[in-house]
């Protein structure tokens, strides 16, 4: 993963200079210096892929888009921190003065913080890792246009296998489109608990499982079958003619 990266290079580049200053050794905040460079332009590429997963793959409204927020602005702080710092050096043969190392240690508790929370996403919001189970087949999602109260094509009937899902982004809504034993369901992905996605879930035997908080529901009537939702999920109507799927929002 590339965020080990600017961890490594920004936690040395610390530790360095404040070795140096310590030692009153100019080889150690010199390489402090360069490692606070390469930890600041690291972070930089780093921030690529976290930018994609916070736009594109954190369920909107939901407690993980709140951290996901947290954890952005925590990490651009540190970096920040450590941008400053570095502008505060003469030259990287100069020692680091007092300021500089405030920062940087500023910068370090920050970046410790960004570690926990986007740890937490990753395990405990499945945010990145591929977590789902064997037969899940290939994720699929779809942008369609859809005239209010008017069916539209989402799927060949015979798209989906059984206990499969697709994520359907219909007019801004996240709706879910399953395959069940009992035919064709249609559903928000919103979990109603905290906002996790069920699109991104477990369907099995017509129910699908939240896996941020372990609550499940009934796709053909919405029900909740075991919490903590306490709120069912709403559904929305479809019709299966000429090998079609058509979903009316």
């Amino acid at each position: 993963m590339l965020v080990g990266f600017p961890i490594t290079f920004l936690v040395s580049a610390f530790f360095c200079d404040v070795v140096g200053r310590v030692l009153e050794d100019e080889r150690w905040w010199t390489i402090g210096a360069y490692m606070a460079l390469a930890g600041i332009a690291s972070a930089l590429v780093a921030a690529v892929p976290g930018l994609i997963d916070y736009f594109w793959a954190v369920p909107p409204g939901s407690s993980g888009k709140r951290r996901a927020t947290y954890h952005m602005l925590v990490n651009g702080g540190a970096v920040a921190l450590f941008v400053g710092a570095w502008s505060l050096r003469q030259r990287p043969s100069e020692p680091p003065a007092l300021p500089v190392l405030l920062m940087e240690g500023l910068g370090l508790v920050l970046l410790t913080m960004g570690g926990w929370l986007g740890g937490t996403l990753v395990y405990r919001n499945f945010i990145g890792p591929e977590h789902r189970h064997a037969n899940a087949g290939k994720w699929k999602q779809e942008r369609i246009d859809a005239e209010p109260g008017k069916p539209v094509v989402v799927a060949d009937e015979s798209e989906l296998a059984m206990d499969q899902m697709k994520l359907l982004h219909v007019n801004g809504q996240r709706i879910v489109l399953a395959h069940t034993a009992q035919g064709y369901a249609a559903f928000q992905d919103h979990c109603p608990h905290r906002g996790g996605s069920l699109a991104d879930g477990v369907l099995i035997c017509g129910k699908v499982q939240c896996l941020w908080h372990g609550s499940r529901f009934d796709v053909h009537t919405g029900a909740v079958e075991t919490g903590p939702a306490d709120k069912p999920i709403t559904r929305y109507p479809l019709q299966v003619r000429g090998g079609k799927i058509w979903l009316t929002v």
